[in-house]
């Protein structure tokens, strides 16, 4: 009798987690399922990933076929081994979904009489393939972080027809709450609206990930914001109050005497909304340059730079 390499199969490793072998047979499923799969040889192929996952999912059965797996080469190992176990094979109706299996000889040999019917019936359902989780960008403005928001969006659904085959897409629209305080990248779960499963199995979800619009004045620095602001020279010599536009409005912003290029102001709690509070707003100083002087202009700058007596490079010296 032909030994059964369950773990090939399902192309995983002998020391495959639980959550693996589930993945795995999800997988595979979708691609060979008969009602759905354009594979050769598709429900052959079905029958032997679902015959696979019958003995894997299972506890008790998993550990009786490692053992039958560690010893299949032993000189000893024959029909008394088989003959062990064998129950007289029937008709196998698989919880792994897709109605009754012929399954291999080695599988009825073993565990073809493991579990009643009852149980069978009742998990069926339970193993059905899962759709498809979809996934879809979402762009918003900065201001919209800020509070919470209901969008209204539509998007694509793969569809299976009457006869099992995959089916034109269909379209969706939603109305979803928008947290206050997402950030960019973030992914936010609806469940069931994904594509709808295959025999009975659960729908797959959305998952909308969150694009955060680049903003013509705001660059964002975790939960800060950051906003550069140009100074005349004489504001930065002499000192200021300048208007600063925030995401919720405009604010009077004191520029002291004497500040710098690439100095920063800390504008409290004007920065982003998050689970751990509010972020601040960085007014970064620029000192920018008046256009080409008229002569008047320019005799008064330069009537400044023999009164001043300031040289920036002192320290070269």
């Amino acid at each position: 009798m032909e030994f059964k390499d369950y773990y090939a199969v399902m192309g995983v490793e002998p020391t495959a987690s639980l959550k693996e072998i589930k993945t795995a047979y999800r997988r595979l499923a979708r691609k060979y399922h008969p009602d759905v799969s354009s594979e050769d040889d598709a429900e052959s192929k079905f029958k032997e990933v679902a015959e696979a996952y019958e003995v894997l999912k299972d506890t008790e059965r998993r550990a009786e076929y490692d053992q039958l797996r560690l010893h299949r080469n032993d000189p000893g190992f024959g029909q008394h081994q088989f003959d062990q176990y064998n129950t007289g094979g029937q008709q196998w109706h698989s919880s792994a979904g897709g109605g009754a299996h012929d399954f291999s000889d080695f599988f009825e040999s073993f565990f073809g009489n493991r579990a009643s019917s009852a149980q069978h019936s009742s998990r069926r359902a339970s193993h059905g393939v899962r759709g498809q989780d979809l996934e879809m960008e979402l762009p918003i403005f900065l201001e919209e972080t800020l509070t919470e928001q209901t969008r209204s969006i539509s998007y694509k659904i793969p569809t299976i027809d009457a006869s099992g085959f995959p089916g034109a897409e269909t379209s969706k629209t939603l109305k979803v709450k928008i947290p206050a305080g997402v950030g960019d990248g973030e992914r936010i779960r609806l469940k069931g609206q994904g594509a709808p499963g295959i025999a009975g199995g659960a729908n797959g979800d959305l998952f909308l990930i969150i694009r955060i619009a680049p903003h013509p004045l705001f660059d964002i620095d975790g939960q800060n914001l950051q906003i550069v602001v140009p100074l005349a020279p004489w504001e930065a010599a002499l000192g200021a109050s300048v208007e600063v536009p925030t995401l919720t409005g405009k604010i009077a912003l004191t520029i002291p005497a004497g500040s710098q290029s690439g100095q920063r102001l800390r504008i409290k709690g004007k920065g982003l909304v998050s689970k751990k509070g509010t972020g601040d707003l960085y007014a970064i100083l620029k000192v920018v340059m008046p256009p080409k002087p008229d002569e008047k202009t320019r005799a008064l700058w330069q009537q400044l730079s023999e009164q001043a007596a300031f040289n920036p490079r002192t320290g070269w010296e």
